[in-house]
């Protein structure tokens, strides 16, 4: 029986360990999605019809909107579809402005960057 105990308890330390694991590294994913926003030079932010000229703003935006979904957003697809993607109260696409004048929509910048952070953690 206490064989049995102390194999339960190291199973479930291994597998708390390995949760913990994967939720940092969604952590660090959507970090590197808001980093690339906060960053981004030249480029207009549009939501809900209205341009903003400033990245830093946006990603406080999508921290607030990540801080209010709470529980819900375990990953950076979540982060993406539940966060970085539409106006949660009009249902309009957040779009983006780029330095060159395309405009794209924030999920199409935000699936590409993600494709980024798979190859620089290679």
């Amino acid at each position: 029986m206490k064989k049995i105990l102390v194999a339960t308890f190291v199973m479930l330390a291994l597998f708390s360990g390995a949760v913990s694991a994967q939720e940092n590294i969604e952590k660090n994913k959507i970090e590197f999605l808001l980093s690339s926003v906060e960053n981004l030079k030249g480029a207009k932010f549009i939501r809900n019809g209205s341009e903003y000229d400033d990245g830093k703003a946006a990603a406080e935006h999508l921290r607030m909107k990540l801080k209010t979904a709470g529980s819900r957003v375990k990953t950076a697809d979540d982060f993406i579809r539940l966060c970085a993607s539409q106006s949660y109260i009009t249902g309009k696409p957040y779009m983006i402005r780029l330095s060159n004048g395309k405009t794209i929509k924030s999920e199409e910048y935000f699936r590409e960057k993600l494709k980024e952070y798979y190859l620089t953690v290679k």
